[in-house]
């Protein structure tokens, strides 16, 4: 209840990474979109067996619901896998501290998370 108490903005918890449920959320924009849900699984995958605390987002929902979702729900790190951005080889990277989006390689996301 302390940590929740400290560590929350008006969207919900952010969990410091220590104590955080799960390490990562990867929610896919569109899972109808044949591309885009193997980009999402095999993240899923690749950050599980490198050890992380992974959810996978696979809900037909808007992919505003799901945001609101991860950001109530305090996950650390959300990853975004969208037709667009796997057609361009990224996917986006934000952190639920500071909200802050980037496009990131799908090649080097996995090693991002890992080594900070």
């Amino acid at each position: 209840a302390v940590a929740v108490e400290l560590n929350h903005d008006d969207k919900g918890i952010i969990w410091p990474p220590e104590i955080a449920p799960f390490d990562v959320i990867v929610t896919l924009v569109r899972p109808d979109d044949e591309a885009s849900a193997a980009v999402g699984e095999r993240l899923y995958t690749e950050l599980r067996e490198a050890g992380l605390d992974v959810l996978l987002d696979d809900r037909k929902e808007r992919p505003g619901v799901k945001f609101t979702d991860a950001e109530l729900i305090g996950i650390p790190q959300r990853i975004t896998v969208g037709p667009r951005g796997v057609a361009e080889g990224t996917v986006e990277l934000t952190p639920r501290a500071t909200g802050e989006t980037a496009e990131i390689a799908i090649v080097d996301i996995v090693a991002r998370l890992t080594t900070g």
